[in-house]
């Protein structure tokens, strides 16, 4: 089965809880804090496997997450770091934010991806030990990895996409120029799947892909064309294939407009992707018909070649042409991630936190709290400055005032630590 959307949840690791030990040895009366921190959370990393052409396996596991970092231990020994948890994705998906359709990252590349970062280790009490706080007996518990609901969608990574209505001849020409072999038969939506090949042309060779299923009206969801032009997308240009004899009783001229206008309507940037038509099945078709739908094609600015591909006639001439226009496009479109909004205040239906007071040192920890310490730049002044305004107006500084904070008294917010001025 042929899969090309799926929607999963992934959790990175959290990090391992930070040690509260101290060291102990013969003849040292007072060995003094060594509690080490934990280990970092493993991240969850996607990496495109060209063995891998349908994202089928998703159906059957949705949730993937990553180990947690290992606890610190004493004698300043950090925890161990967690394994990161590798999902292997076929070349050509796009991960996206499943609640916003946020481009996450595109894995058209063999270079793998972090999706969802682990959470650091905690600080074990070491970190902790002061000339006034010689004994610490606290740790910080690990921070928690990064969670996603995501959505896979696959885009096929080919050069040249065939469309055109079903029986055409689209598995027929992919058959004769290249090594691929789709089902070839004599009834609509033989083919069923995307089909990829590689057509042999020396230095020049290029990636064909056989797009299945267009009708009119299939980007509303009629037929099956409304699963696959999704991989037309990519595609550099495009080679429409029309039955210019209208064997099956459809006017070919009708159908070259009716695709058209398909495409046009699921993206308006393939209306202008360049374009080669190829009229095939003619010698099924008169002279007159041929020269008549070949005017009608050259007027819309298109150039057109006759073809019959199941015995592989003029098809050359087709081919040359398309490696001289692939030479002057640019490279197969990959998709720039975009970048996480800046989160605020109000979108928090719930901000509870959470004080904990150790000697000097007030603990504020909150999930909307983490959220947003991971939006902000503490090495910019109007990032810090907002950072500093959502405290006040969230009430963190009042309920520290209510806890017993006083001036001069230490504040740590998820490893962010501040003097608290009143």
């Amino acid at each position: 089965m042929f899969v090309d959307i799926a929607k999963i949840y992934v959790k990175a690791g959290d990090g391992g809880h930070g040690a509260v030990t101290f060291h102990r040895e013969k003849y040292v009366a007072s060995g003094g804090p060594d509690g080490g921190d934990g280990g970092k959370g493993g991240d969850v990393v996607f990496v495109a496997d060209t063995n891998l052409s349908t994202l089928q396996d998703f159906r059957y596991k949705r949730k993937y997450a990553a180990a947690n970092g290992a606890q610190g231990m004493s004698g300043r020994k950090n925890g161990r770091k967690a394994e990161d948890l590798i999902v292997r994705v076929p070349m050509g998906t796009l991960i996206k934010d499943a609640q916003t359709g946020r481009i996450i990252a595109d894995i058209s590349s063999k270079e793998p991806q972090v999706i969802a970062r682990g959470g650091k280790g905690g600080w074990g009490n070491s970190h902790f030990a002061t000339p006034t706080r010689q004994t610490p007996r606290f740790a910080r518990p690990g921070l928690p990895g990064e969670e996603f609901e995501i959505q896979l969608e696959l885009k096929l990574l080919a050069d040249v996409g065939l469309v055109g209505f079903p029986n055409v001849g689209k598995s027929t020409l992919l058959s004769v120029v290249s090594q691929a072999k789709p089902e070839i038969a004599n009834y609509h939506f033989t083919t069923i799947t995307p089909k990829l090949g590689v057509v042999p042309m020396g230095e020049n060779s290029f990636v064909m892909a056989d797009i299945p299923g267009l009708i009119e009206n299939a980007s509303e969801g009629q037929g099956l064309g409304h699963q696959f032009l999704r991989h037309v997308e990519r595609c550099r240009m495009i080679i429409h294939i029309v039955d210019v004899s209208g064997s099956e009783g459809r006017d070919p001229k009708e159908d070259f407009r009716i695709i058209n206008e398909e495409l046009r309507k699921f993206n308006s940037d393939l209306a202008d992707r360049p374009m080669l038509v190829a009229g095939n099945k003619c010698d099924l078709a008169t002279e007159e018909q041929i020269a008549d739908f070949k005017e009608f094609v050259n007027k819309q600015g298109f150039e057109f070649f006759p073809i019959m591909a199941a015995i592989r006639y003029e098809v050359d001439p087709l081919l040359n042409k398309t490696v001289e226009l692939l030479s002057t496009l640019p490279p197969l479109r990959v998709y720039e991630a975009e970048p996480a909004p800046e989160i605020e205040l109000d979108s928090f239906k719930e901000k509870e936190i959470k004080i904990t007071h150790e000697d000097d040192i007030y603990f504020v920890e909150g999930k909307w709290l983490y959220r947003l310490m991971q939006s902000v730049n503490f090495d910019d002044y109007e990032s810090l400055n907002y950072f500093q305004n959502v405290l006040i107006n969230s009430g963190v500084i009042d309920a520290l005032r209510d806890a017993g904070i006083e001036e001069g008294d230490t504040v740590s917010i998820y490893e962010v630590q501040f003097e608290f001025m009143d």
